[in-house]
């Protein structure tokens, strides 16, 4: 019987142990490397897709009126009506009856707006945050075809379509009431007279969502209009406004 001899691996053209190794260890060097790769892919790709796809838009640049009108029925000039005091707070005297309103129109967006009624500042002091504005019928001579989100001292938070606007819920009031609303849904979460309140509103798709000092006192879907111009309704009295900006939102399919 004839033995065949045992192939000497280390003899040159042969594959040793250390060709293995430094072959794995290549290998887990090349993994590591593709994988951090992608994970940095996606990071960026996440950071790119966040950043197109809001956008923060100060409507008060705390200095002019830039972006904005003033809307009466009797002649007056935005000046008039509103003074810019300390820390870039405007003063608005609330007269004549109308509307500051923004040249600009929006949807999909999130509005942060701060008011503030002075300390002597009558039990019916009266005013609101006008959004959706459109063209269309106007409602006793002064207000246009809108939503308003009251600020009215007591109120604050209670939702009226004005001029023909309309959404799904029903109403708080008879159909047929001069000033159809929507009451606030919790309770008062104002801040005493002389406080800064806060007021957020969340406009998606067409849907609305206000908030006073945090609280969401109203939700209303399918409204419409559902875009339109901002406006702040002046009503005879006094008030200030600061911290005016909104976030604008491009919804894609997966976030609805």
């Amino acid at each position: 019987m004839k033995i065949k001899p045992v192939k000497n691996y280390n003899k040159p053209g042969y594959p040793t142990r250390e060709d293995f190794l430094s072959g794995s260890s290549y290998l887990m060097n090349f993994i590591t490397r593709f994988l951090s790769t992608i994970l940095f892919l996606v990071f960026i790709t996440i950071s790119l897709y966040g950043q197109s796809s809001s956008k923060t838009i100060k409507l008060w640049n705390g200095k002019d009126y830039s972006g904005w009108e003033l809307i009466t029925s009797s002649a007056a000039v935005i000046d008039s009506v509103c003074t810019i005091n300390y820390d870039s707070v405007i003063a608005v005297a609330g007269k004549p009856n109308g509307y500051l309103e923004t040249l600009n129109s929006y949807e999909n967006y999130k509005l942060h707006l701060e008011y503030k009624w002075p300390k002597d500042a009558a039990k019916n002091s009266n005013s609101g945050v006008l959004i959706h504005i459109a063209s269309g019928p106007i409602d006793r001579n002064t207000w246009p075809l809108c939503f308003q989100i009251q600020t009215k001292i007591t109120r604050a938070g209670d939702l009226l379509p004005m001029a023909g606007a309309n959404f799904a819920e029903p109403l708080s009031t008879v159909p047929e009431a001069k000033m159809p609303l929507l009451e606030r849904q919790k309770p008062d979460s104002e801040k005493p007279v002389g406080e800064w309140n806060i007021v957020e509103i969340i406009c998606r798709d067409s849907s609305i969502e206000c908030s006073i000092n945090g609280t969401v006192q109203n939700h209303v879907t399918n409204c419409e209009p559902h875009a339109g111009k901002i406006g702040i309704q002046l009503e005879g009295v006094p008030f200030e406004l600061r911290n005016i900006w909104l976030t604008q939102h491009n919804y894609n399919d997966h976030d609805k």
